[in-house]
């Protein structure tokens, strides 16, 4: 077998022979005080804004639970308003603070993210701070008969906004958890069983930020969900636990309309929540299409 020899030239002329160019002899300033700042040149440009950041941001977090701190990495979206006179914000002061946190042990709660808002209002020197935090939570879910137990996940979601003008914070938080959903008029009219798929639960809550804390808000929409529907998912189960499962589901037959409405009126009942959207979508089993219903509510409104 014979092998062939490739004489190589240096790298420096390699990079030469594909495209590359020395660098040109630059008239511009190098030193940031002496470069022109186009973001805070003041000019009227025409609007102000409800808001200017950046988003799709990974990052690891510790989130605080009822169970304990969490683990976990988070997709952000920060942003502030700007005003009418200037021409943008410094973005890459959004990073920066994100990173001081995280270098200071920051575990996520809603009153740490109201402080996080509040500060990213003050250094962009605007008016209202907002972010968007998103990450999967996970569970410990035991088997309905065997007790057997295996993690669960559903996606958590907190929507934080601090306005530095009124001093309010407006606090949303969120969750999307799988279910199974029983057809009621399958369970009807057929001699056999009934059709069954799985369903996918968002609920937004609106929280009074006055008796928010020591509220578990995420069991407690895990629980508005999970207990409206025909029956909850399960990461483990052996026969005895597949049985009473679909039993269970049997037993509570929901459309997407009947769940949505079941979960209104849970979050209805909770005082500490001040308004609320929740959605259900079935991915039909008999089906191409999905199933979807939703309700929007605001309990201020109703007082």
């Amino acid at each position: 077998m014979s092998t062939s020899h490739v004489a190589l030239p240096t790298k420096a002329e390699r990079h030469k022979l594909f495209g590359s160019v020395p660098p040109i002899k630059g008239t511009k300033p190098t030193e940031k005080e002496q470069m022109v700042d186009l973001q805070n040149t003041p000019k009227n440009f025409l609007f102000a804004l409800d808001s200017v950041g950046i988003s799709n941001v990974k990052h690891p977090v510790n989130v605080e639970t009822p169970d304990g701190v969490q683990s976990t990495v988070a997709t952000f979206e920060l942003t502030t308003s700007l005003v009418q006179d200037r021409k943008g914000i410094n973005m890459s002061r959004l990073t920066e603070q994100l990173d001081a946190y995280h270098q200071q042990g920051w575990t996520v709660s809603n009153r740490s993210l109201i402080e996080f808002a509040q500060e990213l209002a003050e250094r962009m020197e605007q008016t209202e701070g907002q972010l968007t935090i998103r990450y999967p939570w996970f569970f410990t879910r035991k088997a309905p008969a065997t007790g057997l137990s295996g993690l669960m996940n559903a996606d958590v979601m907190h929507r934080v906004t601090y306005n530095l003008e009124t001093g309010v914070a407006n606090v949303t938080v969120g969750l999307v958890i799988n279910v199974t959903t029983l057809c009621p008029c399958s369970k009807e009219i057929s001699e056999y069983s009934a059709h069954n798929q799985r369903g996918y639960i968002t609920i937004e809550a609106g929280l009074d930020e006055t008796s928010m804390d020591g509220f578990d808000w995420r069991a407690a929409l895990l629980d508005a969900a999970e207990s409206n529907a025909s029956a909850p998912l399960h990461p483990v189960l052996k026969r005895p636990d597949e049985k009473r499962a679909t039993e269970i589901a049997y037993e509570n037959p929901r459309f997407v309309e009947d769940m949505v409405r079941l979960i209104a009126a849970d979050l209805y009942e909770m005082k500490q929540v001040v308004n609320f959207f929740v959605e259900c979508r079935n991915e039909e089993s008999i089906h191409q299409h999905d199933a979807i219903a939703s309700i929007t509510f605001d309990k201020r409104q109703d007082a």
